[in-house]
């Protein structure tokens, strides 16, 4: 089956340059990029307002689902409508979705080719998108992390909640930067503009948003804290894979169903329905999915700090290097999921400090950080975050958020050598 990686591992090495979208990926890490989210002054849209009752509507969620099936994707796009379909809006409970198509790729359903909002309505037929078109935007660069907010600010304009929950489907890459994948990073990539929303534009991209309960990538490689440490503040729980998806990702229906039936789950349920409902649906097929508290985020550098002055004060490389090679890997050999790593060099090493702080960095991972985690057989050493071990030193990803709040980027720089 076609994995959400697929094309960005087969393509985007040789893709032309990226469009601009107002942040270059590769700023000097002199330039901060945070310091330009922080800058942003962008407000959300107020609630629109029960005229005759003069208060918000009193949905308890909106789900919203910004679907870029401008790609080798497309079929899965419509497919995972249908999948919507199934459950529908209901009064407590909105489904919302952007959804992009292109040329080349899918011709059922009418073979449109543009931009389409929809409020998602429950219907009986799994092979037509039936729900109301509530605007045909033309062309539009799914891969503009504007467009994701543009989407939000409307859907929370008109479809409002007590809670919200965003999820980006396409493609995904997390953070990789090897010497023949400069593209390959980030997330929504639309093949009719070359474009795709980077690893720091998804910290502009929350910030213009403002604070939503729920974000869930459904998309390939995105649970890092290169990743989740851009969106941190403006998130409450983070869902996410550390392996590729198939190219099915969600099943939309098995999600959502649960919160149709139950609608005043909280944010922290919600996070995890969309965590069990993934992995329910594959079972025994390789699948990774976690759930993240955005929160406990903020705990995460100071032990890994304290990690690595550990590891380079005991300056134990080969082990260091043995544990990297041995540890789980996914399907970028950079990313490693960082507990199984921890556990191989801590066992290794002859240094107290080293196994007393990468126990305690385990301890966090799995008490506070990580909520589920969720695998099949062939990825029992996933413990629900990777992160960026390369084998070679990497200047660019000095510009990530994780980069400067931790020495990572430090330690990666000092085991290379």
């Amino acid at each position: 089956m076609l994995r959400k990686a697929a094309a960005v591992l087969a393509i985007l090495a040789t893709a032309a340059p990226l469009v601009s979208a107002e942040i270059g990926f590769d700023t000097p890490k002199n330039t901060s990029i945070q310091q330009e989210i922080a800058s942003l002054d962008l407000s959300v849209p107020a609630p629109v307002l029960d005229v005759a009752q003069g208060k918000a509507a009193d949905k308890e969620w909106t789900i919203m689902v910004f679907v870029n099936g401008k790609n080798n994707l497309e079929m899965y796009a419509l497919k995972d409508m249908n999948e919507m379909e199934m459950i529908g809006s209901s009064d407590k409970v909105n489904i919302v979705t952007e959804v992009g198509r292109i040329a080349g790729y899918d011709s059922s359903d009418g073979d449109w080719k543009t931009t389409r909002r929809y409020l998602v309505k429950k219907d009986n037929d799994t092979k037509k998108v039936t729900s109301p078109v509530l605007a045909d935007l033309g062309s539009v660069d799914m891969g503009d992390y504007k467009s994701v907010v543009d989407f939000v600010n409307w859907a929370r304009t008109n479809y409002p909640a007590k809670h919200y929950m965003l999820i980006v489907w396409n493609h995904g890459a997390g953070w990789i930067k090897g010497r023949a994948m400069e593209a390959a990073k980030g997330i929504s990539y639309d093949d009719q503009t070359g474009n795709h929303i980077t690893t720091p534009q998804m910290g502009l991209m929350m910030k213009a948003i403002g604070k939503i309960d729920v974000y869930g990538s459904d998309a390939c490689l995105m649970q890092m804290p290169e990743v989740d440490y851009e969106i941190k503040d403006y998130v409450n729980y983070i869902v996410g894979s550390e392996e590729t998806e198939p190219g099915d990702g969600y099943t939309y229906n098995t999600f959502l169903g649960p919160l149709v039936a139950k609608p005043t789950m909280s944010p922290m349920e919600v996070g995890k329905l969309a965590t069990n409902a993934y992995a329910d649906h594959y079972g025994s097929q390789d699948h990774t999915q976690s759930l993240v508290d955005a929160a406990a985020l903020n705990g995460l550098p100071a032990k890994v700090n304290a990690f690595v002055d550990a590891a380079m004060a005991a300056n134990e490389k080969s082990l260091i290097k043995s544990a990297m090679s041995s540890a789980q890997a996914y399907a970028y050999a950079e990313n490693k999921d960082l507990w199984h790593f921890l556990s191989l060099y801590a066992a290794s090493s002859k240094d107290a400090n080293v196994k007393a702080t990468a126990k305690d960095l385990q301890n966090y991972i799995t008490g506070n950080l990580v909520l589920l985690n969720r695998t099949n057989s062939s990825y029992s050493d996933s413990h629900g975050l990777a992160i960026y071990m390369p084998n070679y030193t990497n200047s660019s990803y000095n510009a990530l958020a994780w980069a400067k709040a931790t020495k990572w980027d430090e330690f990666i720089g000092w085991y290379t050598k």
